[in-house]
């Protein structure tokens, strides 16, 4: 029999291969898409936490967790000292992410947004962000420079901390209004604490 002999022909296999090759493309571009879509998720969420944080000092005159009469609007509230710091004192206070009563300012922050109906959620629970990490508030944040109040996200990977500080930042790790803890720049993997300065 002279029939055709089985197998593929060249021609028959560039076009898988192309296929494949648009198959893979896709796939790599789908990636990219989800972990834009996640970083604009974080820094919605961002400013959603600092907008609530906001609101309450402009309804209260004191920021949620550091209210001294906050005991008086929710039950169950333990009172800040009032200082304008949330945290401890003046000095650096390392984020909290594992909060789950009162006790702390940085903890009362999140019941009493809550509380003021700024903020979804229950209770004293640390919010969780897309990367499944939790969020902390702190004061004079580690490895910042300036005074003040930074959100910060545990467990961010390295090239979502990049991504973050150079849409929205200086793209510098350790400069402007999104820094990290450490040098998340030239690290080719991990997961890193990023902080956003309110």
């Amino acid at each position: 029999m002279g029939g055709r002999p089985a197998g593929l022909t060249v021609i028959e296999l560039t076009i898988v291969v192309i296929i494949i090759c648009i198959i893979v493309g896709l796939v790599i571009k789908g990636q990219s898409l989800i972990v834009k879509g996640q970083m604009k998720q974080i820094f919605k969420q961002k400013q959603d936490i600092a907008a609530a944080f906001s609101r309450y000092y402009d309804r209260f005159a004191y920021f949620a967790g550091d209210d001294p009469v906050a005991s008086s609007r929710y039950s169950g509230a333990t009172n800040g000292n009032g200082n304008g710091r949330v945290g401890v004192g003046s000095s650096v206070t390392a984020p909290d992410f594992s909060c789950t009563g009162t006790g702390t300012e940085q903890c009362d922050l999140w019941f009493e947004l809550r509380q003021a109906n700024l903020l979804g959620g229950t209770g004293f629970t640390n919010p969780r962000h897309v990367f499944s990490g939790n969020v902390a508030l702190t004061y004079n944040a580690p490895g910042t420079t300036g005074a003040g109040h930074w959100l910060a996200f545990e467990g961010m990977p390295s090239d979502v901390c990049r991504g973050l500080d150079k849409a929205y930042d200086d793209g510098v790790w350790n400069t402007g209004s999104i820094q990290g803890a450490s040098d998340y720049d030239t690290a080719r993997d991990g997961n890193f604490t990023l902080f956003f300065r309110l």
